[in-house]
């Protein structure tokens, strides 16, 4: 990742943050799990800092556009808020996760047009769906992941736990508020 763009700072901190946790974990016995979580979604949550389904779910309620960024073909997982606390209370319970970096998300994979269409067929909305490229709505340069999905294999094998909540579910749970 090119440290001339700055798209890539944030998962850069983050990675160093990793490397030096299993370096106190290995060196020093520091007693900890890395959790790597994906788009936890869920009631009361904002679009502020730019959360695509709350996002969406404002604008659906509204009857305005809901807009996609780029083609919207892009995939994402969405993890209902519920199934984030599930997890992270038995990777806390589980001595085989210490010293691991775990991820926590769903394995239900969406492009990000099907899941406007989605929000605006759970919720009744009216809202058409707007493309804006990226041109226009990021800095020259900008970078979009175009497939984002956690392997969460070594959740299940640790806890034995895999996320219930269904994409449909968890939009129905996060508009309800």
């Amino acid at each position: 990742m090119p440290t001339t763009s700055r798209r890539w700072a944030y998962a850069e901190s983050k990675a160093l943050d990793e490397f030096l946790a299993l370096a106190y974990h290995q060196e020093r016995g520091l007693d900890c799990v890395i959790v790597r979580l994906f788009n936890t979604v869920g009631p009361r949550q904002t679009g502020r800092y730019g959360m695509v389904l709350p996002r969406f779910l404002e604008a659906a309620r509204r009857g305005q556009p809901i807009k996609v960024y780029g083609d919207g073909r892009q995939t994402r997982c969405f993890c209902y808020v519920g199934d984030t606390v599930e997890a992270l209370v038995r990777l806390q319970r589980c001595s085989a996760a210490r010293g691991e970096v775990i991820n926590v998300g769903s394995a239900e994979e969406i492009t990000i047009r099907q899941l406007a269409e989605l929000v605006v067929q759970t919720v009744n909305s009216s809202s058409t769906i707007e493309h804006i490229p990226y041109d226009k709505a990021y800095a020259p340069g900008f970078e979009d992941m175009r497939r984002r999905r956690p392997v969460i294999d070594k959740l299940r094998t640790k806890t034995a736990f895999w996320p219930k909540t269904t994409l449909r579910r968890t939009i129905e749970l996060t508009a309800a508020v």
